[in-house]
């Protein structure tokens, strides 16, 4: 996008258009926040009809994972070669296959092969709306508008899972599923309808009809039409929208550190997620108090992010990243010290939901402005790819401890450490993003 049209977006009020995007995408995220939750819900009752062992539960466990981060490596980049729209449409339909698919299944093999699908479309799909969430908020609300999104996934994760109970109840496993393919496919006619395509997008690549799509979001945003399309830059200062290109032009470092810190997060996220549910009922609190203990972790980062959201509007987005970060690591080592004591780990899972979705907000809020336009979608589908090939180790890894005699408190407080190191990590690519165009990181810092 040429600075002037740029400028437009970045230094403009903001329309009901946009904000209409911007909602659209968080409803998205929700989706992936509902996903990740519902195996966690039927897994009792999938298991019981099935008679499966911890190990047939666990591949049904990483297997949506397994998906989701194949989808950030392989599917997330198709949109920078055929538009974010278009991709995130092709990706709704495959979630909504792979759900309703579930709920037919007949052995754990088939299902982890569907949950695998669904993740697959939740993967390629998670990065598109990352960039448009961006693209379409100014300089002023980027980061909020950023934040905000991220906190689809523990609304999703709560209110779906609100939803699952009943289901579960009244009409059994397969239920649920149904509900999640439902859900996703009422999406399509609404992406197709209010949820425009990257201007940049439009604007770099140039697919038929270009300068018309262009003048019609421009419409409904009330800025000024275009007479023609901005001129490209010149041949040699384009880039591929490949892997390669997230090493060239000085962004080795900045994509090394940004790699670093999804891994280092999601290990620590996808832990706590996964297991304490299930540690605290090995520390003595019962069924229904572990379940809670989970339930908070969410509600926390429900409030967490949004109010993370209005603070990166006025403080330095690294360094808040980097103090949430800090935060979560010593609320993880003092929920090790705190499980068995009720009140305690419930206070505390509620601090850790809230510091580590703030802390998640911050990474997203960083991807899409350390990274041109042309491999914008590439660079933020391989951040959030490797990240979760953090979150398929981190339970298998904290499963294997367990197996080996690990106790809860413990695993909480190994934990911890890779949250540090992820701090370290946020407060490297801060300096690194500072280092690079102006233009390009006006809203990183």
């Amino acid at each position: 996008m040429t600075h002037d049209l740029r400028k437009t977006f970045d230094e403009g009020p903001m329309s009901r258009f946009q904000w209409s995007a911007i909602t659209i995408c968080i409803t998205l995220i929700m989706l992936d926040g509902f996903d990740v939750l519902v195996m966690a819900f039927t897994a009792a009752s999938v298991s019981a009809e099935w008679k499966l062992s911890g190990a047939q539960l666990g591949v049904l466990f990483s297997a949506g994972l397994f998906g989701m981060a194949a989808g950030s490596l392989f599917l997330a980049p198709l949109a920078d070669r055929f538009g974010r729209q278009t991709v995130i449409l092709l990706c709704l339909v495959v979630i909504a296959l792979g759900m309703g698919l579930s709920a037919l299944s007949q052995s754990s093999t088939q299902l982890a092969a569907l949950r695998a699908l669904t993740g697959l479309g939740i993967g390629g799909m998670l990065a598109s709306v990352g960039v448009i969430t961006s693209e379409y908020a100014s300089n002023k609300w980027r980061s909020t508008a950023v934040a905000l999104q991220a906190t689809g996934y523990p609304i999703g994760a709560t209110i779906g899972g609100s939803i699952a109970a009943v289901l579960l109840e009244h009409y059994g496993w397969r239920s649920v599923f149904v509900f999640g393919g439902l859900a996703t496919a009422l999406m399509i006619p609404l992406v197709l309808w209010r949820l425009p395509e990257s201007v940049d997008f439009l604007v770099s690549r140039r697919p038929a009809g270009a300068l018309r799509k262009l003048n019609a979001l421009l419409r409904q945003m009330k800025r000024p039409e275009l007479a023609e399309l901005p001129p490209l830059p010149p041949a040699g200062e384009r880039s591929a929208s490949t892997v390669a290109s997230l090493f060239n032009a000085g962004l080795a470092r900045s994509t090394l550190l940004l790699w670093a810190a999804f891994f280092l997060l999601m290990f620590g996220f996808y832990f706590a997620l996964s297991w304490t549910p299930k540690l605290l009922v090995s520390a003595g609190l019962s069924a229904r108090e572990g379940i809670t203990g989970g339930v908070l972790l969410n509600i926390g980062g429900i409030v967490g992010g949004s109010l993370f959201g209005l603070l990166v509007a006025r403080l330095d987005l690294g360094r808040l990243t980097a103090a949430s970060l800090v935060i979560t690591a010593l609320a993880m080592a003092a929920f090790g010290a705190a499980t068995g004591h009720l009140g305690a780990s419930f206070a505390i899972a509620f601090l850790i939901g809230g510091f580590i979705f703030g802390s998640m907000a911050g990474l997203y809020a960083f991807a899409p402005v350390i990274y041109p336009a042309a491999v914008r979608t590439t660079g933020m589908g391989w951040a959030i790819g490797i990240g979760r090939i953090g979150a398929i180790l981190a339970p298998l890894i904290a499963g294997m401890l367990l197996d080996r005699g690990w106790q809860p408190p413990h695993l909480y407080y190994a934990y911890a450490l890779p949250l540090v190191a992820a701090m370290a990590a946020v407060l490297a690519l801060r300096r690194s993003a500072k280092a690079q165009p102006a233009g390009r990181v006006a809203s990183a810092h």
